[in-house]
């Protein structure tokens, strides 16, 4: 695996990494099938306030719901080197679609809620891998 680093003018380092992420579209004013479903996707980048998601939606009209934190999304990551997934619930920062007709997106996601430890597991990784 390849890492490379970014330097912006960010809260945090964010190193690029693919790591499988399952992630759930959460909403409680709409019902619709698809809320149900769990998607697959990938981070392209990763840092401690949140993740670059390479992945679907589902309906191209969730996109405002999504940029409104009308729809947030619960992400699962199973790092490498660490033994349980990273859990967190997300909120959209920005999206761009990639491929209108997969619905293929980059979808930059903050970290809305995560626990100390799991955000503490992501600086660990992220500084071991600097550091190699």
């Amino acid at each position: 695996m390849e890492y490379s680093f970014v330097r912006e003018n960010r809260e945090f380092m964010r190193i690029q990494t693919e790591i499988p992420v399952r992630y759930r579209f959460l909403c409680s004013h709409l019902e619709t099938p698809e809320l149900k479903v769990v998607y697959e996707g990938a981070t392209a980048n990763l840092s401690g306030g949140g993740i670059l998601l390479v992945g679907t939606v589902p309906h191209e009209q969730w996109i405002p719901e999504l940029l409104m934190e009308k729809i947030l999304i619960g992400v699962e990551m199973q790092v490498p080197d660490l033994e349980d997934p990273i859990r967190a619930l997300t909120r959209t920062a920005w999206v761009e679609t990639v491929d209108v007709d997969t619905m293929k997106c980059h979808l930059g996601l903050k970290f809305k809620e995560i626990t100390q430890r799991s955000q503490d597991r992501i600086f660990q990784y992220i500084i071991d891998h600097h550091l190699r």
